[in-house]
């Protein structure tokens, strides 16, 4: 019996970490709220990632990129960066897992929909403007693209016979 209770609690812990790894990846959360733009390049200095990040911090493309709701990825040697913001190792490497890259020497710029689809895939040098006009090429449906509303739980009635209020659905948490 022991030994039984030994091997299912080894199983649990070895499985539990897999199932939850598909819902914890960066592109996952990101689903049905923004659109990423991926730039995976292998330094700092490459001029693709340096022109991309020039070009973004201008007020009209900045502007633009906020109103179509995106979100700027950048991984440099396994380093990488949301918006800025450093990522830790874990989810760098499931970021870089979920999209499935090949090995590569080049700088790589991948934009993902809201529908969590690779919209655009790109190696080397790219305008804002192709980024841009993309976005705008996408069809309506993924253009307003939502997460699915959380379930709703019916609950029984209390003792009193009156209704208990419906609770409020969990805030999504910030950076």
């Amino acid at each position: 019996m022991l030994i039984r209770s030994l091997t299912l609690a080894t199983l649990f812990a070895v499985s539990g970490p897999l199932f939850a790894a598909d819902s914890d990846t960066p592109l996952a959360q990101e689903r049905g709220k923004t659109r990423p733009l991926i730039v995976i390049a292998p330094s700092s200095i490459d001029p693709t990632l340096v022109n991309l990040k020039k070009s973004l911090d201008e007020p009209a493309n900045k502007k633009a990129f906020q109103e179509r709701n995106m979100v700027l990825y950048t991984v440099v040697n396994l380093m990488g960066q949301r918006d800025g913001k450093d990522l830790d190792a874990q989810t760098t490497m499931a970021l870089i897992r979920e999209l499935k890259l090949g090995v590569s020497g080049e700088t790589k710029v991948i934009l993902v929909g809201k529908d969590g689809e690779k919209k655009l895939d790109h190696l080397g040098p790219i305008e804002t403007r192709v980024v841009f006009e993309t976005v705008d090429q996408l069809p309506a449906a993924e253009k307003e693209a939502m997460p699915p509303p959380p379930p709703v739980v019916e609950t029984p009635p209390a003792k009193g016979g009156k209704a208990a209020k419906p609770a409020k659905p969990p805030q999504p948490l910030d950076d």
